[in-house]
C-alpha cells in the first residue's frame, strides 16, 4: 500500500558530539514526539538509529544542522553535514538538512527545562517542526 504525502512519517535527529536528540512525526499532524536522546558515538550511535528506523519506519530523516547565529558555519556545521551523508550512505533513505539555530533555547523555553525535560528530544521536536511547517 503506498504511502499519501500527508501519511509521510519523518524520523529527526539533533547531532551532538555526545547525545543525539530524536523525535518522529508525521506530515499529516504536522507535530513532533520526542523519543528517548541517544547517548552513544560512533558505530553504537548508527545501530540505535537503526533501531528506531525499524520502529518508525520513517518515509525520510531531518539532520539539525547548526550555524552561527549570523548564518556562517563552523566546525559542528561540517561534523552535522557529515554526520547526515553517513545516514543517507547507511540507511538508504532521504535525509533533509534543518538550520537549527536556537532549537535548544527554544525547547528549554517551551519545556520549561526541569529535571525530567530532555533538552536534546525538545531540540529535535523543534526541528522536526519546523521541517514540517516548510512543506505547506
Amino acid at each position: 500500500m503506498a504511502v499519501t504525502a500527508a501519511q509521510q512519517t519523518f524520523l529527526a535527529l539533533d547531532f551532538g558530539l555526545k547525545r543525539t536528540g530524536v523525535a518522529v512525526g508525521n506530515r499529516l499532524l504536522k507535530q513532533a514526539q520526542p523519543q528517548a536522546t541517544i547517548r552513544a558515538e560512533g558505530d553504537a550511535r548508527f545501530t540505535q538509529i537503526a533501531e528506531r528506523i525499524r520502529e518508525w519506519q520513517p518515509d525520510a530523516l531531518v539532520v539539525g544542522v547548526p550555524f552561527h547565529p549570523d548564518g556562517a558555519a563552523h566546525d559542528n556545521t561540517e561534523r552535522a553535514r557529515k554526520f547526515a551523508r553517513q545516514l543517507r550512505g547507511r540507511f538508504g533513505l532521504p535525509v533533509h538538512e534543518v538550520d537549527e539555530r536556537y532549537s535548544t533555547t527554544e525547547a528549554i523555553a517551551e519545556g520549561g527545562g526541569g529535571k525530567r525535560f530532555d533538552a536534546d528530544a525538545g531540540a529535535a521536536c523543534v526541528i522536526l517542526e519546523q521541517f514540517l511547517r516548510s512543506l505547506e
